[in-house]
């Protein structure tokens, strides 16, 4: 059984960095053929896709947040991370990391991690 938790300052200031974590346990992130995906949900609004690192390390992103995110991951740790710069408010939602394939099916997610962007 996979589990994923996320970890990260619940409160970010606007124009701050958001960083957050996802621990994995009962899986490696380098198992083929999986996708490391960090997604998030605004009050109102569907699930939004932000990016994801591959099982090999390489990483994809959303076109309408490429320029202020960024994925990585320590698999010595087993994690991954995002940062997503310059936050304002409308960054406010709940973030969730989840285990998926290629073609964004997910079959494994973290329960989430509510992150509001206030001063």
């Amino acid at each position: 059984q996979v589990q994923l938790q996320e970890s990260g300052p619940g409160l970010v200031k606007p124009s701050q960095t958001l960083s957050l974590t996802c621990t994995v346990s009962g899986g490696s992130i380098t198992t083929a053929y999986y996708y490391w995906n960090w997604i998030r949900q605004s009050p109102g609004k569907g699930l939004e896709w932000l990016g994801a690192i591959s099982y090999e390390g390489n990483d994809y992103y959303s076109p309408s947040l490429k320029s202020r995110t960024s994925i990585s991951r320590d698999t010595s740790k087993n994690q991954f991370s995002l940062q997503l710069s310059s936050v304002t408010p409308e960054d406010t939602a709940v973030y969730y990391c989840a285990r998926g394939d290629y073609m964004k099916n997910y079959d494994y997610r973290g329960q989430g991690t509510q992150v509001t962007v206030s001063s």
